[in-house]
Parts: C-alpha cells; sequence; structure tokens
C-alpha cells in the first residue's frame, strides 16, 4: 500500500521549505496536443519575481496548494499545469487535457478564472484567450445553424442582418413597443430587438408583447413579401425561460435573446438544448460585460467571452463598434469577430490564440451601440458584410420617423457595397441625405 505515495519532500532540511510552486514553471515545457494553453496578462507585486507569480497562477489553477505536502500519488505530476512561456508581462500555461471535464465549460472556468484572481501573488490578472485542443470542443454542439444557415434560412446573401431597437430602451407598452416593431420591418429591416433590461413589466408584459408583435410580424411580411423575425428576450430563471422560448416558439418566433453574462454559463448550457429542441436560434446581449473586461489589466477579455459563447452555440453576440457610443476599440472588435466568425481562428499578438474550431459551426458578430447612417461605413470598413448591424436610436430619431430612418441605413449600406461616397448616395437617396444633414458623421459618447 506504501508504493501508491511518493515522497514529495525527501530530506528534513527540504522539508523546511514552507511552498513548491515553483515545480509549476518549466520554461523548455513543449505543451502536448491535449493541452489546453491559457494566455494570461499578469503583474507580481512588489518584492516578487515573475517566475514566483506565474508559478503561483499555475498551481492555483490547477492541482497545487500553498504549502508542500508530504505524500502524493505519483500520476499528481502528470496533473500539473505548466508556466512556460514568461515574457514581461505576458504569460502562458499549458493545462492537461484530463484536468477538465468533458463538456463542462463552468468547471473550466472554475479552474483559468477561479480563485486565482484573488490571489496576493498577482497585483493584476488578466485572462485573455484560451486555445481548446480537439479532445476538448468535441464536447460541445456550438450553434445550431451558423451563419451560413441563418442566411440559408432567412435568404439574405449580400448585406448585413440589419435590426433595432425600440427606443427608449424601456418603458414603452406591449402595443406601443409592437407598433415601432413593425414600423422598423416596414422601413426593410430584418429584426427587432428587446433592449437588455426589458423583460416582462406591468407596463410591456411578455406574452402580450410577443403575440402583438407576431400579429404585426405577419402584417409586415404580407405587405413587403420579406421575412421578419424579433430577438425577444427571454432573460430570467432557467424554467422560467424555458417557459418564454415555448411562448416565442408557439407564435412563430425562431430567435431567442438572452441577457449571457447575467445568465451564465450554467443556464446557458441548459438553454442550449432546450431552444435546440425547438428549433430556435440565440442572440446574446453581452450586459454586464464591461464590469469585468473593460480594465486591460485584470479581469477577462470579451474575446475569452466569445470563445465561450460560440463554444455553447451562441449563434450571434454583441462584440462592439469602435465607432459609437459604446468602450472597444478595433483591434478588440476584429479579435471578437474572428473568434465568432473563422474556421480556424488565428493568433493575434497578445490578444488571440490559435484556434481550430473543428466542427463547431460559426456565429455572427452584433455590431450595435450609438450608431447612425453616417457611421455605417466605419462599421463596414471593420467587420464587412457578416454581421448583424443594429441602428436603434439612429432610425428611430430621423427627421422623418423609423420607417425612414430604416431606409436610410439600407441607403447606406448599398452605398458602401456599391463603392461610392454615402454623400455620393445621398444625391438620389431622400432619407440617407435627410440622416446626413442631422447627424453628418458625428460619433456619440
Amino acid at each position: 500500500m506504501f508504493g501508491m505515495f511518493i515522497i514529495r519532500i525527501a530530506d528534513a532540511d527540504a522539508m523546511k521549505k514552507i511552498d513548491w510552486y515553483e515545480e509549476f514553471v518549466n520554461t523548455d515545457y513543449k505543451p502536448a496536443k491535449d493541452d489546453l494553453v491559457v494566455l494570461f496578462y499578469f503583474e507580481s507585486p512588489k518584492g516578487m519575481s515573475s517566475k514566483e507569480s506565474a508559478g503561483r497562477i499555475a498551481s492555483e489553477s490547477s492541482t497545487g496548494t500553498w504549502t508542500t505536502l508530504a505524500k502524493l500519488p505519483p500520476r499528481m505530476k502528470a496533473l500539473e499545469a505548466t508556466a512556460f512561456d514568461i515574457r514581461g508581462n505576458w504569460l502562458k500555461v499549458a493545462y492537461p487535457g484530463d484536468l477538465w471535464e468533458p463538456g463542462n465549460f463552468c468547471q473550466l472556468k472554475s479552474g483559468i478564472a477561479g480563485n486565482i484572481f484573488g490571489m496576493k501573488g498577482v497585483d493584476n490578472l488578466r485572462l485573455v484567450d484560451v486555445s481548446l485542443p480537439q479532445s476538448y470542443i468535441r464536447h460541445f454542439k456550438g450553434p445550431i445553424l451558423g451563419m451560413e444557415g441563418i442566411r440559408k434560412r432567412w435568404k439574405v446573401f449580400r448585406r448585413p442582418f440589419t435590426g433595432a431597437v425600440p427606443k427608449p430602451k424601456i418603458g414603452f407598452s406591449a402595443a406601443e413597443h409592437a407598433r415601432t416593431a413593425y414600423e422598423t420591418w416596414m422601413g426593410g429591416f430584418d429584426f427587432v430587438k428587446d433592449d437588455e433590461n426589458l423583460t416582462s413589466m406591468k407596463f410591456n408584459n411578455f406574452e402580450k408583447r410577443v403575440q402583438l408583435m407576431a400579429g404585426y410580424r405577419d402584417r409586415a411580411e404580407k405587405e413587403t413579401g420579406d421575412r421578419k423575425g424579433a430577438f425577444i428576450n427571454i432573460t430570467a430563471d432557467v424554467e422560467t425561460m424555458k417557459k418564454r422560448a415555448n411562448t416565442l416558439h408557439e407564435h412563430g418566433f425562431d430567435y431567442a435573446m438572452m441577457d449571457v453574462v447575467i445568465v451564465g454559463t450554467a443556464g446557458l448550457m441548459t438553454m442550449r438544448d432546450h431552444l435546440g429542441d425547438l428549433g430556435i436560434t440565440t442572440h446574446a446581449h453581452r450586459a454586464m460585460h464591461a464590469a469585468f473586461d473593460r480594465n486591460p489589466k485584470h479581469g477577462m477579455t470579451m474575446q475569452f467571452v466569445a470563445k465561450e459563447m460560440r463554444l455553447l452555440g451562441l449563434n450571434q453576440l454583441h462584440s462592439g463598434t469602435a465607432v459609437g457610443k459604446l468602450v472597444g476599440e478595433k483591434p478588440e472588435v476584429l479579435a471578437v469577430a474572428n473568434v465568432l466568425r473563422e474556421k480556424k481562428t488565428k493568433a493575434m499578438k497578445e490578444m488571440l490564440l490559435e484556434q481550430d474550431w473543428g466542427s463547431i459551426k460559426s456565429a455572427f458578430p452584433v455590431s450595435s451601440g450609438g450608431l447612425h447612417p453616417g457611421l455605417v461605413p466605419d462599421v463596414m470598413d471593420i467587420y464587412g458584410n457578416d454581421m448583424i448591424l443594429l441602428v436603434s436610436g439612429g432610425i428611430h430619431g430621423h427627421p422623418k420617423g423609423t420607417r425612414a430612418g430604416a431606409k436610410a441605413t439600407l441607403q447606406a449600406i448599398e452605398a458602401w457595397n456599391e463603392g461610392v461616397t454615402l454623400e455620393q448616395k445621398a444625391r438620389k437617396s431622400k432619407e440617407l441625405a435627410q440622416a446626413l444633414e442631422k447627424w453628418g458623421r458625428h460619433k456619440p459618447k
């Protein structure tokens, strides 16, 4: 029975040593095929070397503890994480695949995004990205349709999908909300979207909103000959979300919106299966993300969130504009879009690790927040046509109303695809001309 153990510290002098964090650092290590590799930004506290701090990160996120141990099973060594690449404030840690329960992203986050953020051995720590091996990815279903499937379902191929939130973001009655949706659809937009804090209130009940919007949707489809849809917010406890998804399905809606950061990993894993059974695809609003990703030195990045969302099966995710009212510069926006759209995500220095997505389908990035027709070319220069473009206040605030605002946005999209300036397009597009007269190229703050 004593053969089951090895002596970690063999002699009396060594037993006086308190910690063993240095065992988790090996700069000669080459990651194995089934290793997960995580990229961190870190700052070590005063009086502690980068190597000492890196060892603590690798230890606490895998098999370590704060002090030396006399006895351990021989197999334990093979489960240790290894800090193998330390360059200034940038660190890569390799984690053996056997550390992680198949198909359980909650458990993965408890390791690579768990206690390590509260350790005194780091002053700042930021989880930048993770490269997942095929042996881990194959346990997840990913998005239901992918970008190609959504385009086929909606028969929209040569432009971004368009959508708008009735504004102001909350306060309309269900009837007012649905009527605004109709005007949005009649202006040529594909979708109408709830905002993140609209669920089911006294003044705008969920079931009533769904019922009224279904009627206006059918009317708009009949009058335009185009398919129309909605991202209606089902965010709540899981059982309520299931009931609300069923209500959407009964009324012919094949999209559901969730505030994905707030719903959380466990809720999303459950809802992916329920929505998949109904054939409902998912629109992911990222409300609350900036609470942990805005600080460039601490927390986790939006591209890591995007990787999680694609793996768990969300079909589209808010990813920023770089030109609107919300934070997020162009490199971050591109990194998030790359994670969502590419079959093989290429590495970006200090932002992304390489990722082969295998059989996991793609997802659409969503650009939203403070946009209007005058900013459409700037957004499309970043994203191209493969995105969901949400222009809300920028259509409802049009001098001639919501319909004209939607038309102006579509005219701006046409201008970009035709390779002409907005001013050139506006000569024969009165709605766009009116939008430019009001907003020009204004960038809100």
